[in-house]
């Protein structure tokens, strides 16, 4: 989609790859494919990927995003990189615990925290 409006800021900060959403409630399957396709192409660009994915902003996630960052987390580890999660809202903290995709992810409460788990 040439001209789309990216659904994601990213920043680059001592070799991490930051990526925060513009959106507050990705549910919309449009918008996730775009999400997926735009973090694919950074995962892709980088021989041993380093991602932090902050959810700040975001209030409500739909099971296609879940599905997403599954795929998102499998592209790392093929390319052995290392993918955190952060700033996930309480209520949707409750659902990766539900899913168990709290034993799959490494979660942390904030940007800092995380940042100092990459190897």
């Amino acid at each position: 989609m040439p001209g789309a409006e990216s659904r994601i800021r990213v920043k680059r900060i001592d070799g991490v790859i930051q990526v925060e959403f513009v959106d507050r409630n990705i549910l919309d399957e449009g918008n996730i494919q775009s999400i997926g396709d735009e973090v694919a192409a950074l995962i892709d660009a980088d021989p041993s990927p380093r991602l932090l994915i902050s959810f700040a902003n975001v209030e409500h996630l739909s099971s296609a995003a879940l599905g997403t960052l599954i795929t998102i987390n499998n592209k790392i580890r093929a390319k052995s990189g290392q993918l955190r999660l952060t700033n996930i809202d309480p209520q949707i903290y409750e659902v990766f615990t539900i899913t168990r995709l709290n034993k799959l992810f490494q979660i942390h409460p904030t940007v800092a925290d995380a940042m100092r788990t990459f190897a």
